[in-house]
């Protein structure tokens, strides 16, 4: 299975509560900060949910 490599690049301040905790669910400690999850369906919503505060990129491995 395929995995993705999430980063922070825009900052949650100000932002629904909503999305601040999503942020945190998907494990993203402070800006910049990445993480690496697998493909699933579960992952690809909250990354629906936070789509202007992240980037995400296939990670190699």
């Amino acid at each position: 299975m395929a995995k993705l490599k999430i980063t922070q690049v825009r900052s949650a301040i100000g932002r629904n509560v909503k999305q601040k905790r999503t942020i945190e669910a998907l494990g993203i400690k402070r800006l910049h900060g990445s993480v690496t999850h697998e493909d699933k369906p579960e992952i690809r919503g909250m990354i629906g949910k936070v789509t202007h505060l992240v980037q995400v990129e296939e990670a190699k491995g």
